[in-house]
């Protein structure tokens, strides 16, 4: 391919399937985007998008470019970015993806540090999904903070913790002064928070390998309105060792193991490979990765004082 000034609009056409829309993104014609689509075709010697009903859709050839070409523009692009960073001149939006707890907990000490370090910049702030590890180019996302048990190949991560879910409850209900047992568990009512990467579903799927179900009486976005929702009933939350202790801070709250094996989470630090030699990114993912880490080992060492203390 010769005209390289075409892939700008190659890229819209395999993100979006659709010529009018990759018109209006790049302010031309429809028709002008159509020669264009020709000219890609022929370049490529491959029909890259084909209709499909109603649709279109990417041929293997499409496939490919749609996961190596954004790798490739950002390592053009990098060769004229400067080597270093100066954070007082930056002026970058930086995207950090997480659950509302991170957002809640570790979010502030973050931002000061921004402030402090490159007053112009700025952060904005997503609730992560669990589905978005495997279409991550497709996110406008620099990091996303998140449990994870294999990184795609077009991922960096750096692990910073492992933890344990365990199960919270308002203090005390004189009938799990003991141990809990499986039976507790399963006849217990439960708070399900939906938000922020998947806690729950190596829970359900043990026990459904034990033919048994949970009782889940709610479901809410957010941790804090789990709390508070367990603070006002007779229910119980199964979440990470390290927020129970974060919780257990500041509420009468009871934290006990899990009545079932599951085995510990790893919370990564994830960035897309197009990322990876830019020198702003790199400056905001060290400054994000210590803090994580640092909160997730201290709540964590917190929560096994605890477990400890109500067993």
């Amino acid at each position: 391919m010769n005209n390289y000034k075409l892939l700008p609009a190659l890229i819209s056409i395999l993100q979006t399937l659709n010529l009018t829309e990759s018109a209006k993104r790049l302010d031309v014609t429809q028709s002008a985007m159509s020669k264009t689509l020709n000219q890609l075709r022929e370049d490529f010697h491959d029909k890259i998008i084909v209709r499909e009903a109603n649709k279109f859709i990417l041929t293997k050839k499409g496939e490919k470019l749609k996961e190596q070409l954004p790798v490739l523009m950002q390592q053009l692009d990098n060769l004229y970015a400067p080597e270093s960073m100066e954070p007082s001149l930056c002026k970058r939006v930086f995207t950090l993806a997480s659950s509302d707890y991170v957002a809640q907990a570790i979010l502030p000490s973050i931002f000061c540090r921004i402030e402090i370090e490159a007053p112009n910049a700025s952060i904005e702030y997503t609730l992560w999904h669990k589905d978005n590890l495997n279409k991550f180019s497709d996110q406008d996302v620099d990091l996303a903070a998140t449990i994870a048990d294999s990184i795609p190949d077009n991922l960096y991560g750096k692990i910073m913790a492992e933890d344990q879910l365990v199960v919270v409850f308002r203090n005390k209900p004189a009938k799990f002064d003991s141990d809990m047992t499986i039976k507790d568990y399963i006849n217990g009512r439960h708070i399900l928070i939906s938000g922020g990467g998947d806690k729950n579903s190596p829970v359900d799927h043990k026990l459904a390998m034990m033919n048994l179900k949970r009782n889940i009486s709610a479901t809410v976005p957010f941790f804090q309105a789990a709390i508070e929702l367990l603070l006002k009933t007779d229910t119980m939350l199964t979440i990470p060792l390290h927020i129970a202790a974060d919780f257990a801070q500041h509420y009468d709250l009871q934290i006990k193991r899990l009545p079932i094996e599951i085995q510990s989470h790893k919370y990564y630090l994830l960035w897309h490979a197009k990322h990876q030699q830019d020198p702003e990114h790199k400056w905001f993912r060290e400054i994000c990765f210590p803090l994580i880490q640092s909160h997730l080992e201290r709540t964590i060492k917190q929560g096994m004082k605890l477990i400890h203390t109500y067993q």
